[in-house]
């Protein structure tokens, strides 16, 4: 059963249930996520004895913000749609991510999902093949320079990808553009105080690794197929990794159902586990088979 024929099986009334969204449901995870990225933030800020120690966890609680601008891009992590988009633009500000963009580059993952040409998350590339290009990737430098690239192009130059709309290229120009006033702004505040390296700029980039690991597991050593149940991996993971992400490690279930809401992927996998084609027993086990993959 491919995941078209599994969510046609779904009864009616089981289906609208999956995909109600929630406002409290919502909030109530970011106001989570909030206090313990405020908690990180006031050891690093106060100097708290070890303070350094907390750069890490704070650099992971940024970059996977990244799963909740995601799902902001489905509209389904609240259930207004303006809060929503509010929040999707500023949970992308620290990982460089302009939202609007992003809204229909990763629509368009959706629809070729692993295609090694359509989709745009490969950029007609394949994932990387050996230790170097592992490493490379990991390292954030790609994402970094991606993003800068886009960021410089929607501001300045020509907005010509054939997955975003005409109507939304004045949008994407002004965002582009506002945002690198501010990352300027940024930028000549570390000549009076540091305290935004640290909190910030540092966290981020030293944490690049473990969010290139979690998104390459996504559809990594998965196969160009139409199934989403086969091209989207399922990563059975423990409650911190998927209160980190939203729950998007049920990734194969948001790939067949992205309508349905962070908060009830699970109830969505009890459907689906049966039909799954690409699990893992954790993200330890995905990276020692991704590197026996390693030419």
């Amino acid at each position: 059963m491919d995941h078209r024929a599994l969510i046609a099986s779904i009864p009616p009334e089981a289906k609208e249930r999956l995909q109600l969204r929630s406002d409290a449901a919502g909030l109530k995870h970011l106001a989570a996520y909030g206090i313990v990225l405020a908690g990180t933030s006031a050891c690093i800020a106060l100097r708290v004895p070890l303070w350094p120690l907390f750069i890490l966890p704070q650099g992971i609680l940024l970059v996977f913000l990244f799963t909740l601008s995601h799902e902001c891009t489905h509209k389904t992590p609240f259930r207004s749609g303006w809060l929503n988009d509010v929040i999707g633009h500023l949970v992308s500000i620290p990982i460089a991510l302009p939202f609007t963009w992003f809204r229909y580059f990763h629509l368009a993952h959706h629809k070729w999902t692993n295609h090694p040409e359509k989709d745009p998350e490969l950029g007609g590339k394949p994932r990387p093949g050996n230790w170097r290009d592992l490493l490379i990737y990991l390292s954030g430098w790609p994402y970094w320079s991606g993003m800068a690239k886009v960021l410089m192009q929607n501001a300045f130059g020509r907005i010509d990808a054939p997955y975003l709309p005409a109507r939304q290229h004045r949008a994407m120009r002004i965002e582009a553009r506002l945002l690198l006033v501010l990352y300027v702004l940024v930028g000549l505040s570390l000549l009076y105080s540091s305290v935004l390296f640290w909190l910030w700029i540092l966290p981020v980039l030293i944490a690049q690794p473990f969010l290139r690991l979690y998104l390459l597991a996504e559809h990594g050593l998965c196969p160009s197929v139409a199934n989403m149940l086969e091209n989207s991996r399922t990563t059975f993971t423990n409650r911190i990794v998927r209160f980190l992400a939203w729950n998007m490690p049920y990734h194969a279930e948001h790939h067949a159902f992205p309508n349905v809401p962070f908060h009830q992927l699970p109830a969505l996998h009890d459907w689906t586990r049966a039909h799954l084609k690409s699990t893992s027993e954790g993200y330890s086990d995905f990276s020692l088979d991704y590197m026996k993959s390693l030419k």
